[in-house]
Formats: C-alpha cells, sequence, structure tokens
C-alpha cells in the first residue's frame, strides 16, 4: 500500500482513520527503509492537513483516543521510525507521552508536583497544568496537548508537550536523588526516566522551532 492509498484513508473521516495491524503488516512486510519513510511521511502530512482543513470533532476524539483504546502498536508500526526532527517523529513522540501518563497517572502526578516545585522556569505555565494537579487533571491535560496538535497551533502544542516532559524530567531527577541512599534500583529507574523526558523534551522544542520555519516534514 502506498502513500496514494494511506492520503484516501485519512481522506474518509466517516470510519476510523487508522485500520487495523494486518493493514501495516502488509504496508510494512518488504521492510524497506526507504518505503517506510515515505509511508511515514506521507500519512503524517495528510492526516494532520486533513484534520486541520476538516476538523471533524468525532474524527478527531477518534485520533486522541486511539493509543489508549488501541495501544500504541499500529502508530509504532507507521511512525516509530522516522527521525525526531520530522512530523511523523514528533507525532509519535507526543502520543508516547499520552500514553505513558494514560497508562501511570499517578507517577506522572507525583512527578509533576515535585518537578513544579523545583523548576525555576515558566515550563510549568507553559505546559498547562492545574495546581494541584491529580492523575485525572494530567490525563485530561496530556489529551489536551494531543488534541491542539490536531486543531490549534501546532508549534504550541509541541512547545506544550516540550514544557510537560521537562517538569516530568525536574520531578524524576529529584526523586531519584531522594531515594539513592535507601532504594537504588528505583532511583536507577528514575534517572532512566529523566533522561528520555530529557530527550524527547529537546526534541519536541527543536521540532517546534523547525515547524514555524516550515522545515518540519
Amino acid at each position: 500500500m502506498g502513500s496514494v492509498a494511506w492520503s484516501a484513508m485519512a481522506k474518509d473521516f466517516s470510519r476510523p482513520v487508522f485500520r487495523p495491524s494486518e493493514t501495516f503488516d502488509r504496508l510494512f512486510e518488504s521492510e524497506d527503509p526507504a518505503e517506510v519513510s515515505r509511508a511515514a511521511h506521507a500519512t503524517a502530512t495528510t492526516l494532520l492537513a486533513r484534520v486541520r482543513a476538516e476538523p471533524d470533532p468525532e474524527a478527531v476524539e477518534r485520533l486522541i483516543s486511539f493509543a489508549a483504546v488501541n495501544g500504541i502498536d499500529d502508530i509504532a508500526q507507521l511512525w516509530s521510525r522516522s527521525p525526531a526532527k520530522s512530523l511523523p517523529g514528533a507525532l509519535w513522540r507526543m502520543y508516547l507521552i499520552q500514553l505513558s501518563i494514560h497508562d501511570d497517572p499517578q507517577t506522572a502526578a507525583l512527578l509533576n508536583e515535585r518537578g513544579r516545585i523545583e523548576l525555576a522556569s515558566s515550563d510549568p505555565i507553559v505546559a498547562g497544568a492545574p495546581v494541584p494537579a491529580g492523575p485525572e487533571e494530567l490525563v485530561a491535560l496530556v489529551d489536551t496537548i494531543l488534541r491542539g496538535a490536531f486543531t490549534g497551533d501546532f508549534a504550541v502544542a509541541l512547545d506544550r508537550a516540550a514544557a510537560f516532559c521537562r517538569v516530568q524530567a525536574s520531578g524524576a531527577t529529584h526523586l531519584a536523588d531522594d531515594y539513592e541512599a535507601t532504594e537504588p534500583e528505583r532511583s536507577t529507574a528514575l534517572t532512566s526516566r529523566a533522561s528520555r523526558l530529557a530527550s524527547f523534551a529537546e526534541e519536541l522544542a527543536t521540532a517546534s522551532r523547525l515547524w514555524r520555519r516550515g522545515e518540519l516534514i
């Protein structure tokens, strides 16, 4: 299935935007990196353009809830191998962030509160979490940020996601320090999480700058 078929698929919002796993299996069965790259960029570009041209609320909500309802595998097949400095790579990272919060909102709320207290920056304000923010509020926040990627200013959504990651990374870093002496394994896990979040923050911030220059493709 080539980019033309994917474009046609993205145009039909009376049906779910994504298709079951067997569709992705057929698309990537050759494992041709060039074809995978073309398909990833074509679908991301067409999908985003189509939603912005005709922002059907039901279609948007299907996009927002897709990973939470169906898991991340189909999206991973499509976009996970894309570079960070690309449209599909940025969308992939936003879906991963969303799914991580849905999977463990309690830990996310703990990290958010600690990061909010420790960070001497505007990141908590940019991310937009209420104070205090419990698990349900953070789930709603990350969904709102992803929704903004499809219906609002894409650069702003990327900036909010980057700020959210920086807050979470700060919280994870400081909690890792707290546990270093008493629970070293937990401290190591939190340190690794902080590193991943910091990398995502940097990548999303770069993607935002590229989008504003018309260079994120």
